[in-house]
């Protein structure tokens, strides 16, 4: 029998085009979103502040998690801040990382998800903001000073010395953020989210690179003597939990970034062919 041709009889243009671009379906609505993320930054700050004032029991706590260290032979917090104090430039370059990277950072890795893996973007707000508050709980149980309130350590006060600094010389008189908030560390916890969330929602081969990112913010908080490495520990620990209960979405051909083969409307094909 002999073939013919006859036009495809598929799916609209409007229909090709959806399947084309991202999961738009799955995108909140904006303004929701900004409300939802400003609300929980105010959350975040004013949390943080409620911890405040505990100058006695982040102290004890902070020479209780400098002896666990020790026992576990963790490596010096000194070790690292001697790179560091080889010259003025890589201190403040430290500081610099720290105190401008962590939130920005975050903010861009959240409004890429939203407007080119909304799937995506959805699970790590949730992750992000279930770490944070677990985060803020910790930080009202157990209050911590940072290693560079502890006397008898060798580490140096870095953003004091060689600036910029976020902090107030004294906790005592800072009213903008909460110094005995340490353990865990939402810098790296943040950080590491970052990387995760990119390596999950994108397909290059280079993706693994982005966990330079949380590497490098470790060695910036031990180095500046702002975080012990248990803080780190402890943020990581509570990211594989929230990870555990909060489940990526489906990898599809759009979520990871790659837009589906599509049949053009107009295509011919041909028909019995196969007959």
């Amino acid at each position: 029998m002999k073939a013919r041709t006859e036009p495809a009889a598929s799916e609209s243009d409007a229909a090709i085009r959806r399947r084309a671009a991202p999961d738009s379906a799955a995108r909140p609505p904006l303004v929701r979103e900004l409300l939802l993320v400003v609300g929980l930054f105010l959350v975040y700050k004013f949390g943080r502040l409620l911890a405040n004032g505990h100058t006695g029991e982040a102290l004890r706590n902070a020479h209780r998690v400098w002896d666990w260290e020790r026992a576990l032979r963790l490596p010096d917090e000194a070790t690292v801040q001697s790179v560091l104090l080889h010259g003025d430039g890589l201190a403040q370059l430290a500081n610099s990382y720290y105190a401008v990277v962590h939130f920005p950072a975050t903010a861009a890795f959240l409004v890429w998800l939203y407007l080119r893996r909304p799937t995506h973007y959805v699970w790590a707000r949730r992750v992000l903001a279930a770490v944070t508050a677990a985060a803020l709980l910790l930080h009202l149980v157990f209050p911590l000073a940072p290693p560079r309130m502890l006397d008898g350590t060798g580490l140096v006060d870095t953003a004091q010395v060689y600036g910029p600094s976020v902090y107030a010389a004294t906790p005592a008189t800072d009213s903008l953020a909460n110094q005995f908030a340490a353990m865990p560390s939402l810098h790296f916890g943040w950080a590491l989210m970052v990387a995760i969330g990119l390596i999950a929602a994108t397909r290059s081969r280079l993706r693994w690179l982005w966990l330079l990112h949380p590497l490098v913010t470790l060695l910036v908080i031990v180095g500046t003597a702002n975080h012990y490495w248990l803080d780190a520990i402890g943020a990581a620990a509570l990211l594989g939990l929230a990870l555990a209960a909060i489940h990526l979405p489906h990898r599809t051909a759009t979520t990871a970034g790659r837009a589906p083969e599509l049949v053009k409307a107009d295509e011919p094909v041909l028909v019995g062919a196969g007959r």
